[in-house]
């Protein structure tokens, strides 16, 4: 006769989170995106932002020394794209390392679990999912797929890391985001939240990263991140243009004249002009994120990170 457990035998737990409510403690996270949409820089600067300790997204509090994470990337090279795009993103290295691809990871034993559990590791990202799902499986079957998706989730919740797993889109434009991952549906099926990364069409420079899919809490409003010429990424939070801001709605002119005239004349102000304090005084104005992105554009403003934070010059 099988074991049961009455539900009032169970205490009740609060989620706990990596990142809220993008990425939960102890559970697994998609990442996904059509290729060349900037998903692995996106979850690079997150294992970054882990390993110094830092509170995500904006990476403005230091909360410890840092925590340990594990990349595993089968597509790029470590030492010229994985190494500085960490580099980049100020990664403290010490923290973060990879398992040598000289043999294949294998999730079936103990040696994962034992790896995660010894080093402590809060975020363990594998970038693409379908490069470790094991020899003979094959992720368009549900029924050789939907045990290693356990297998993974039982990994996530036995060592309460974070298991971030990076998948590509398939080209089925009509249909949901939440259809168009690679695979089974039992992979996404699997994951307690997962987050979409695509190009703003106004300013490719800027990706949207959207949340298409969350157990545990409330849908996450749309966010963004930019990356400048040289790959860094820049944290823009909230990012939902207004009616009359959208790609597709015909925008006033006046608009975009009084806010490339509001950054002008805060540009003859304040020098350097801190991307974080311009955004607060542009808005208290009520000039939306877009608006103001497309004023910095048609200024020709470059984006530069410094110490204090990140500053727009000519």
């Amino acid at each position: 006769m099988p074991q049961i457990t009455f539900m009032d035998q169970i205490t009740p737990e609060t989620p706990k989170w990596l990142w809220y409510p993008y990425i939960p403690q102890g559970k697994i996270t998609i990442i996904q995106g059509d290729p060349g949409e900037g998903k692995s820089t996106f979850a690079l600067h997150i294992a970054a932002a882990v390993s110094n300790g830092l509170v995500l997204p904006e990476n403005r509090v230091k909360e410890h020394l840092g925590d340990y994470v594990i990349y595993q990337n089968a597509e790029d090279g470590y030492a010229d794209t994985i190494l500085p795009r960490l580099i980049r993103s100020h990664a403290e290295r010490s923290f973060i390392m990879c398992i040598n691809n000289s043999e294949p990871v294998s999730f079936s034993g103990s040696e994962i679990p034992d790896l995660i559990r010894k080093y402590s590791v809060r975020l363990f990202v594998l970038d693409p999912i379908q490069a470790y799902l094991g020899a003979g499986i094959d992720m368009h079957r549900a029924n050789e797929v939907r045990p290693f998706m356990a297998r993974l989730s039982q990994i996530a919740a036995d060592t309460d890391c974070a298991i971030v797993l990076i998948g590509h889109m398939n080209k089925g434009a009509k249909n949901k985001d939440i259809y168009r991952s690679l695979g089974s549906i039992d992979i996404p099926a699997a994951a307690r939240s997962i987050l979409t990364v695509s190009r703003d069409a106004a300013d490719k420079s800027v990706r949207i990263v959207r949340q298409i899919k969350n157990s545990l809490a409330e849908l996450a409003e749309p966010a963004a991140f930019r990356l400048d010429d040289t790959g860094a990424l820049e944290w823009l939070g909230a990012y939902t243009p207004a009616p009359e801001e959208s790609p597709d709605a015909e925008r006033p002119a006046s608009v975009a004249a009084k806010a490339e005239a509001l950054l002008r004349e805060w540009l003859e102000k304040e020098q350097p002009l801190y991307a974080r304090d311009f955004y607060g005084i542009a808005q208290s104005e009520g000039f939306t994120r877009m608006a103001i992105h497309r004023a910095k554009n048609q200024l020709g403003l470059r984006t530069v990170k410094t110490d204090k934070g990140w500053i727009w010059t000519y």
